[in-house]
Order: structure tokens, then C-alpha cells, then sequence
């Protein structure tokens, strides 16, 4: 019997729209059960790897059930990683705000993204999703968590750091990402990555944006999104599923430039919660064709995300 820890939420917190609200829900190490509606994944604590079950038991409140004791300094990291995880640091006040400036999404109460529990596998995980087809993406991550992460985990930046840039192409498949997904590694390692200032609310966006482009194989795209795994809602991250929407969706004509400028321009007025208007267009789109997402299973369903089935 392991520890079994209460987690307080903001009051509309609802587990299976807000884990099943970004791609990162079908990644690997992540398990989303479709049945039982439980996430289930290991954490990297100080005395090594833990597998929680997450569920939710009522309004406002979440049930941690882990395959072992964990220490009281292992409860507060498991508790910090399940908060950054599941966005339980963005209020009802947050919700409410966002609703206010796009009232589309109040009815579903959609508001919170999905993330990793750390801004490192976040990163990488954002590496994984750059110039490839989202089968090779769910491969990749789930070949990272097989051959570099301990019992299953999400490998660390201490580990990453010192692997082969060989047994990265090989084995878990990157390809080209392999010397960026090493490089990155280091940075994170080093402790030459302020994680504090980049989520500081007085550090600007610009400036954000700016430092992320300057490292190891991040690119506008790849600064966009993760400046969302921030927190961080101001800019889009436009990708060709960017411009395809702006196509199918919104109607949208011209080259691919001149799309993304019509794009921009649409969004615009969303402000700070630019992002989050874009993704939950585009996360209805693909319910549209795969069904509701917390019906997504990670072999079968994920897989099929492929520019041809759309």
C-alpha cells in the first residue's frame, strides 16, 4: 500500500476536460485511461520513481494513490508536479477572464492546457513535435521513456545530458533533434535555464520570446508553444496545422504568408488569451473527426493524427 495524497483544485477544475485539452495527454509516460477516466504516470522524486493514479473524487478535490510510501519532502514534490502538471495554480479567476474575452468557451468551461511536470519535458516534448507527422512524435517519446527514463519516467536532464547523440537516432528515433535534444540537456542541467524568470509575470513576453529562440533547435514555432507550457497565452505557434486551419476552418485564402498575416489579424483581439482561442478552434476540429478526446487512447487513437486524415 503506497501514499495516497488529497489535492485541493480551483472549483471548476473537471479532470477529463483539462487533462484531455493538449496533445501532451497521449504522450509517454502519460496514461490517460479511457475507461476509468484516471491519469496514471511515474514522477521523478528524491528517492527515486513513483507511479501515480490521479482521479478525481469530487468538486474541488483530486486523489494522488502512488505504488509506494513517499516521504513528507516527496509528498510536497509529487504535489508541485501534479500542480504545474494539471494547471492547478490557473484559478476560477483565470477561467473567468479568459471566458470573458472569448465567451465561446464558457459553456464547455474549457480554459486550462495540459502540460508536463517540468518545463524540461515540456521542451523536449516540444523538439519531439517539430517537422514530423504526430505518429512519429507519440514514437519518439514513448522510445525516450523506454530506453533513457528510470521505471518508466521521463528521462532527466542529468540523464539526457550524458547520453549518445548516437543512442538518441538509434534507439529512441529523433533523428536530426538528436545533438539539440543533448545540448538543450546540458543547459537544463548546468542550471543555465531560469526557469523562475521565464514565469515571473514582470518578465515581458518579447523578452520570453526572444530567449527561447536563442537556444538549441528552437525555432518561432517551438518558442510559441512552450511560451504556452509557460503560462504564457499572448502568441501563436504557427506550423503548417496553423495554416491548414486558417483554411479549412476559417475559410482563409492566399499563399502561406499571407494566411498567417490573416491569421494573426484574427486572433488579435483575444489579446493575452490568443493562444488559447486558436488551440480550442483547432481541439474541436480534431474532435470533429476522432470523437471527444478523453476517448483518445494513445495507441490507436493518437496515432491516426496525420495530415492525410485531414
Amino acid at each position: 500500500m503506497g501514499s495516497r495524497l488529497t489535492i485541493s483544485t480551483p472549483n471548476d477544475y473537471d479532470l477529463v476536460r483539462d487533462v484531455c485539452s493538449y496533445g501532451y495527454f497521449v504522450l509517454a509516460p502519460n496514461h490517460w485511461d479511457t475507461k476509468k477516466h484516471t491519469l496514471t504516470r511515474p514522477l521523478h522524486l528524491e528517492e527515486g520513481p513513483a507511479t501515480a493514479v490521479i482521479t478525481q473524487t469530487g468538486k474541488g478535490k483530486l486523489r494522488a494513490s502512488f505504488d509506494r510510501i513517499l516521504s513528507r519532502e516527496e509528498q510536497a514534490q509529487a504535489r508541485a508536479q501534479i500542480t504545474r502538471m494539471l494547471r492547478l495554480d490557473e484559478d476560477e479567476s483565470h477561467s473567468k477572464q479568459f471566458h470573458g474575452v472569448d465567451p465561446r468557451w464558457k459553456k464547455s468551461g474549457r480554459a486550462r492546457l495540459f502540460r508536463s511536470p517540468t518545463l524540461f519535458e515540456d521542451v523536449i516534448k516540444t523538439v519531439t513535435s517539430c517537422n514530423v507527422a504526430w505518429p512519429s512524435t507519440v514514437n519518439m517519446n514513448k522510445q525516450m521513456a523506454r530506453h533513457l527514463g528510470q521505471k518508466g519516467c521521463f528521462p532527466t536532464a542529468a540523464r539526457v545530458s550524458r547520453t549518445r547523440v548516437g543512442t538518441l537516432r538509434g534507439r529512441c528515433r529523433v533523428g536530426y533533434r538528436d545533438q539539440r535534444i543533448v545540448d538543450l540537456a546540458k543547459l537544463f542541467h548546468k542550471g543555465e535555464i531560469d526557469e523562475a524568470w521565464l514565469t515571473d509575470r514582470s518578465t515581458d513576453d518579447d523578452d520570453v520570446f526572444t530567449f527561447l529562440k536563442s537556444l538549441p533547435g528552437i525555432g518561432p514555432y517551438a518558442a510559441g508553444n512552450i511560451m504556452m507550457l509557460l503560462g504564457r497565452y499572448s502568441r501563436l505557434a504557427i506550423d503548417t496545422e496553423t495554416v491548414r486551419h486558417g483554411k479549412a476552418a476559417l475559410g482563409l485564402k492566399g499563399t502561406d504568408r499571407q494566411i498567417i498575416k490573416k491569421l494573426e489579424k484574427h486572433y488579435e483581439p483575444f489579446g493575452e488569451f490568443k493562444f488559447k482561442s486558436y488551440w480550442f478552434e483547432l481541439w474541436t476540429f480534431y474532435e470533429d473527426y476522432q470523437g471527444p478526446s478523453e476517448t483518445w487512447d494513445r495507441e490507436e487513437t493518437a496515432t491516426a493524427f496525420t495530415a492525410a486524415n485531414f
